[in-house]
């Protein structure tokens, strides 16, 4: 008998279910009450946000985590300042808290509230062990980061540094926020839905050991965001991932056809030389997508 694919993308398509929603809130609220609770921190401007799929609603079952950002603007990174702009025209002077000091400090705070055996200390962000109570989380310590105009006005994004090789990692989650968010009213929600069908999709690929199936979530995002709106105005979830997979094999046959394209920010190239996935990668996987629901050309 073939497998109704109509009737699994319907079930893929749906966010967690509220057991394991609470238990994702419960992380994001640990983590608050562990940096709520550090004198040193209390001390700083800081703010908790929640990103990544979690925020932005594109996480699916059996495959939940937190991201949560904690953001110092007592500091702050910046681009190269534009022709004739110096620190002094802008009003800001050298820092006088570190980063490697602030990550420290978020350490303490993190260790001090849920023991050291339960956090581990990464390259770039922290791991806090996933509980009865909570679901495991990923915790980054954030600098602001400004992509500073021509006019002096500039844009507001996250930067940390990473451990090993003091290399810089900005993150914009608030366009990437505001961006998935205008998509998915403007198609009907179909693309959060058809993100997380694809990414549940890639999941039973990996399990079932389908060569190039295993790529990352936040890549599968990024691709579906490319995807035109016109594309999900079909009649069914079927229909509506076919078309996006026809469109994303088609579009990524050449880095030519999809060398513009961004990330969901549309601040960031998806397939410039230091992302972690390349455009052969993207075509791959749709191609084995395609083949694997069973779809005909």
């Amino acid at each position: 008998m073939s497998r109704d694919w109509e009737e699994q993308f319907r079930v893929w398509a749906k966010p967690p279910g509220k057991t394991e929603q609470d238990r994702c809130d419960n992380a994001a609220s640990a983590i608050r009450n562990a940096i709520n609770a550090n004198d040193k921190l209390c001390a700083r401007d800081i703010s908790i946000f929640a990103q990544g799929s979690y925020r932005n609603n594109t996480n699916i079952r059996k495959d939940s985590d937190v991201d949560i950002g904690i953001l110092c603007t007592d500091t702050f990174f910046h681009n190269t300042l534009p022709e004739g702009w110096t620190q002094e025209r802008l009003g800001f002077s050298d820092a006088t808290y570190h980063y490697d000091q602030y990550k420290n400090d978020v350490e303490e705070a993190l260790v001090n509230y849920f023991g050291r055996s339960a956090v581990k200390r990464g390259n770039k962000a922290f791991d806090v062990h996933e509980t009865n109570y909570h679901v495991e989380a990923d915790v980054a310590a954030f600098f602001e980061h400004r992509r500073y105009h021509s006019d002096g006005t500039y844009l507001e994004g996250v930067e940390l540094r990473t451990d090993k090789e003091s290399r810089s990692v900005i993150n914009w989650p608030e366009q990437h926020y505001k961006n998935g968010v205008n998509k998915n009213e403007q198609t009907g929600t179909r693309f959060k839905s058809v993100v997380r069908v694809l990414k549940a999709l890639s999941n039973e690929m990996t399990e079932q050991g389908v060569r190039a199936g295993d790529i990352p979530g936040f890549l599968i995002e990024c691709l579906v965001w490319n995807v035109p709106n016109g594309n999900f105005q079909n009649d069914s979830y079927r229909a509506d991932v076919r078309s996006a997979l026809a469109f994303l094999f088609n579009n990524t046959r050449t880095n030519e056809d999809c060398k513009g394209w961004g990330e969901v920010s549309d601040l960031i190239y998806l397939f410039h030389s230091g992302q972690k996935w390349t455009w052969q990668q993207a075509h791959a996987f749709t191609s084995v997508a395609w083949d694997y629901i069973g779809f005909e050309d």
